[in-house]
């Protein structure tokens, strides 16, 4: 469903990984990446998206049953703790999918957008659970050596068309897309997309955008470390207000959250309620 509260829903990262480009190995074991998990919820994340696989370029694949090692005892112990927040696997395999489902994830995310496993379709009809299809061009060890486009936004829309059109081929009903920023993209091919992400609302479906800590916000702004790139982040989604994203996707809750509360208060005087200044406030000060 299309977000309408005038801000997008947060989905927090959970990388149970050694090797992600922002924080790989901070969050690695179970017991560390729940209380991380635990710790977005309270910050304001609607959605842990938990993932067992670095997709950072160059990444070497997981084997199945290592990302299930991963991932799983993290989603049966947050949903242990927490029952309500969504909980999302990233992840492009089936096994990995299924045992999330079964130990309590509610959604998919499936960065290949079914190139990798189309049969996440069929599993997200059978558990009636959304799926986001996300565009890159080839894979996270071969993306970024000489990404190509004629007209990045049209072929990246029409990928998404595609995909979309057969995931409901194959039982999904709840579709979401990502333009998939940093996969498969240069600066340039990013920007392109960035700067067009309402026309993308021309899908029909609700669009996940993850621009979080990535290299081409250090690279436009010479901010070396992944970490210290959450204010870019910011300042790129407050730019990107009326882009038509329903979800994003950040490593950093707090500061997003706390944009969502100020633009819930904007938008209460804008609609003209009553929402008068604390008593005493704008008082002229007394003459001594």
């Amino acid at each position: 469903m299309r977000n309408t509260s005038g801000f997008p829903r947060i989905m927090g990262v959970v990388n149970v990984t050694p090797d992600s480009f922002s924080d790989g190995g901070a969050w690695f074991s179970t017991a560390d990446a729940c209380n991380h998990a635990l710790a977005l919820v309270r910050d304001g994340a609607d959605i842990l998206d938990i993932g067992g696989e670095s997709s950072r370029p160059g990444a070497s694949p997981v084997g199945e049953q290592e990302e299930i090692q991963r991932v799983v005892p993290v989603v049966v112990a947050v949903r242990a703790l927490h029952g309500s927040v969504d909980i999302s696997v990233d992840t492009v395999k089936y096994g990995v999918a299924r045992a999330a489902l079964d130990a309590g994830a509610t959604m998919l995310n499936d960065i290949s957008g079914l190139d990798a496993e189309p049969r996440l379709a069929e599993l997200a009809a059978e558990y009636n659970v959304p799926i986001v299809l996300m565009h890159m061009q080839g894979t996270p060890r071969t993306m970024q050596q000489n990404p190509a486009y004629g007209d990045v936004v049209s072929e990246v829309y029409e990928a998404l068309e595609a995909k979309i059109a057969r995931a409901r081929e194959l039982g999904a009903s709840q579709v979401y897309a990502d333009v998939g920023i940093g996969f498969g993209k240069t600066l340039e091919h990013n920007m392109h997309l960035l700067a067009h992400h309402k026309t993308f609302t021309g899908l029909g479906v609700p669009l996940v955008l993850g621009i979080s800590r990535k290299s081409f916000l250090g690279k436009l702004l010479g901010i070396e470390k992944a970490s210290e790139r959450d204010a870019a982040t910011l300042a790129m989604h407050l730019l990107l207000a009326d882009s038509g994203a329903d979800i994003i996707r950040v490593h950093n809750v707090s500061y997003l959250a706390q944009a969502r509360v100020l633009r819930r208060e904007l938008n209460k005087w804008d609609a003209g309620e009553d929402c008068k200044p604390n008593a005493g406030a704008g008082r002229q000060p007394e003459s001594a």
